[in-house]
């Protein structure tokens, strides 16, 4: 028996779970628990604009208009409905920009993340598995990590390499793997010693074996938990890195860089900052519901929705 089906079956001794099938249970705690619709309404409302930009989006975001520079939203005194969300300083659209720059948040989230993943469940599962010297090994690199300031790091880097999106989702998915390394390192070890394993040891099965087969799969609901938080934190991170002058540059439409351009006019034209924002709010907040509401979906206690 895997942990999933440890957990399942812990799941199941719950009331509202008698004469279910394990997946019935999944499906009723996963309706039933509102954070986690809402984080994964908020994300699919995104990704669908993010694949629907060109469709979405009145204007193009890289055309400027130097005579309807600064025009405010069409609730606004002097806006236009022609701009729905006004123009910024060169006379862009702004609703165009902010429904590209969802794809330019969601790309660099999942690609990062994706890095991260990679990068630290690999280094956790062979530390957890093989221990010794491979754990005190990559225990050290877990030190020297987390004790280097991260955003200035990542600062130096892009700086250094040069400002791309390619380069940001390397440099942020590199610098976040941590969490991913200390969640299966831990689960790893506590794996290692259960019957499962140590029937596959016994019959001749591989190291590589028994971590693809019999490790990862129990491994599975922890990562995804971690991919969901560590892909609101890589969208934060590209946002910093772009306000700061050292991310995605213009006339590339990135939220964080939006921030930057409209701070010097925030107190006159406050909707240059507040818009982007609150997009990267809802993004944020979304991809941390998910990832708040798969824990306690996937937890066998049941924790209270």
């Amino acid at each position: 028996m895997t942990d999933t089906d440890i957990s399942i079956a812990a799941v199941e001794t719950r009331p509202e779970a008698e004469g279910l099938s394990p997946g019935q249970v999944f499906r009723q705690r996963m309706f039933g628990h509102t954070g986690f619709l809402i984080g994964a309404g908020l994300i699919a409302l995104m990704t669908l604009v993010a694949i629907f930009a060109p469709l979405l989006a009145p204007h193009d975001p890289f055309a400027q208009n130097l005579s309807a520079r600064m025009l405010p939203p069409f609730w606004g005194e002097g806006g236009s409905p022609e701009y729905l969300l006004g123009t910024d300083q060169n006379g862009r659209d702004y609703l165009s920009r902010l429904i590209y720059g969802t794809r330019i948040s969601i790309t660099i989230g999942i690609g990062a993340a994706s890095i991260g993943l990679l990068i630290g469940v690999t280094a956790g599962v062979l530390a957890g598995y093989f221990g010794g010297w491979v754990d005190h090994a990559i225990s050290f690199l877990l030190t020297a990590q987390l004790a280097l300031p991260g955003l200035l790091l990542a600062m130096a880097l892009v700086f250094i390499i040069g400002p791309s999106i390619w380069v940001v989702i390397g440099i942020v998915g590199v610098l976040h793997w941590t969490y991913y390394l200390v969640v299966t390192r831990s689960a790893t070890q506590r794996l290692r010693n259960l019957d499962f394993v140590a029937a596959a040891a016994s019959s001749g099965a591989s190291a590589p074996k028994i971590i693809l087969h019999e490790i990862l799969p129990n491994l599975v609901p922890q990562i995804i938990v971690i991919f969901t938080f560590e892909l609101g934190i890589a969208i934060l991170a590209e946002s910093s890195l772009s306000f700061l002058g050292v991310g995605i540059q213009p006339p590339t439409p990135s939220w964080g860089l939006m921030i930057a351009e409209g701070k010097q006019s925030m107190f006159f034209r406050p909707w240059l900052v507040v818009l982007p924002g609150i997009c990267l709010f809802l993004l944020v907040i979304g991809a941390n519901l998910i990832g708040d509401g798969l824990r306690d979906i996937t937890s066998p206690e049941g924790r209270n929705e």
